[in-house]
């Protein structure tokens, strides 16, 4: 036997699936994992590059590792730190013993202490993508269905370190979606940088795309993944939306789901601004398509992220994405201050917003969707809705995104796996509280 590992995961639910995918590799070579990180002969940190809130969060938790770990256990870096700032990280951190980028081996030796992705050409490795994941232990799961991004927006680093998209075949999609509810998983969280663009450019660089739908072959391919894994599990979640990939062919093909959830990557509001971010869209556009939603399916969730404190951002522009959080009342909602990254457009940009500024407008937007968050909560209570039970005590309906979003509580006694249906008789901000209904004689 290899030894026991201990792997540390942060950041995204990305990650979350690379993780998964370590985990067989390191099974498959004959480890075990361990109970304790204490006691593991292998240590490995899954790191989060994408902000410096998450880099330094990586370098804590590489530190706390290396102070912890038992005498002669090896430490092993991998992930979006490792990829994007391989030598750097080696020279700074001289009580790692490996960096490891993207489907680089986590045990194999190497005379350098650095081993990163031989793939350079643009193009996201696919090597991870493509790795068998660790059997899921749980009700639901992540499944990863591309690498890397084509798009450039003005603050995003991803594509320097991810690389372009590079997008898994549907049928390998399908068979793993297959493969998790044949071993107990209720809902699959199909994810993806931009997952409205999948297999987009399988279509674009001459390959054979595998069209689910060969009658529609000008479709956009994401329909028919969405609509085929509906057949193979009881649920089928959506991250990660550009809004501009929200056709309208794709809006009917998540309400057929029964899961009439929208996370959208919005990022502002106001139409110069998200120009400058290199996005598109603008607040009249986002209005539109969610009350066109709401027309079809008035209880649709919505979720968003915002970015507040990009360069040029004016007092206009914030008031422009107050008024959006007003009128669009989103179900939830996370804010961010602006990271400058090395390698994005807006590193090279003037009129940076002083950081005070930046969080004095995140905590006015986050106040303001909290109260909008939290009345939507209120009103759920009395109403029936049938949640699947995550663990002892935790259950979300389809308006709860695994991991994000706010949970049901519900009684310790109900089965992990199982679908039930529950009355809300209170509200805990954005908890619920859930009572099994009674089953008719």
């Amino acid at each position: 036997m290899a030894g026991s590992f201990w792997l540390e995961t942060l950041g995204c639910p990305k990650n979350e699936v690379d993780s998964d995918k370590l985990v067989g590799q390191l099974l498959a070579e004959g480890y075990v994992q361990a109970d304790d990180p204490d006691a593991a002969e292998l240590v490995v940190v899954n790191t989060c590059a994408f902000i410096e809130a998450a880099r330094e969060e990586s370098i804590e938790t590489i530190l706390a590792f290396s102070d912890s770990k038992r005498d002669g256990a090896r430490l092993v870096v991998t992930g979006c730190m490792a990829e994007r700032y391989g030598e750097e990280l080696a020279d700074a951190l001289p009580e790692v013993d490996l960096i490891a980028g993207f489907g680089q081996s986590l045990t194999a030796p190497t005379p350098t202490r650095v081993a990163l992705s031989a793939t350079r050409d643009g193009q996201a490795n696919e090597v991870l993508l493509e790795l068998p994941r660790s059997q899921a232990t749980g009700p639901w799961a992540y499944v990863k269905v591309a690498e890397g991004c084509d798009r450039r927006c003005g603050f995003c680093a991803i594509p320097t370190f991810r690389g372009n998209q590079r997008s898994r075949s549907g049928p390998a999609i399908l068979t793993e979606i297959e493969q998790l509810s044949a071993n107990g998983s209720k809902e699959v969280v199909l994810i993806a940088q931009d997952l409205a663009s999948w297999a987009l450019d399988r279509k674009g660089n001459g390959e054979a795309i595998e069209v689910l739908d060969l009658n529609h072959p000008s479709r956009q391919p994401l329909v028919d993944l969405v609509n085929q894994a509906a057949t193979a599990i009881e649920r089928v979640r959506l991250l990660y939306l550009y809004p501009s990939g929200l056709t309208e062919e794709l809006i009917d093909a998540v309400l057929a789901t029964g899961v009439p959830y929208f996370d959208l990557s919005l990022q502002h509001a106001s139409a110069p601004h998200l120009r400058r971010m290199r996005r598109w869209g603008n607040a009249e556009k986002f209005l539109d398509r969610i009350a066109a939603i709401r027309s079809v399916q008035p209880d649709a969730t919505f979720r968003s992220s915002f970015i507040v404190g990009y360069p040029g951002e004016t007092e206009e522009d914030h008031d422009e994405l107050m008024a959006f959080l007003e009128a669009a009342q989103l179900d939830w909602a996370g804010f961010f201050t602006f990271s400058n990254e090395d390698g994005t457009y807006a590193a090279g940009l003037d009129h940076h917003v002083a950081p005070e500024l930046m969080w004095e407008r995140i905590g006015e937007a986050s106040a303001a969707q909290d109260e909008i968050t939290m009345a939507k909560r209120d009103a759920m209570v009395g109403q029936t809705y049938q949640v699947l039970v995550d663990s002892p005590g935790v259950a979300r309906s389809v308006h709860e995104a695994p991991e994000i979003d706010g949970i049901i509580e519900v009684d310790a006694s109900l089965l992990p796996g199982s679908f039930v249906d529950v009355v809300i008789t209170e509200s805990l901000g954005t908890d619920l509280v859930g009572n099994e209904v009674e089953k008719k004689a």
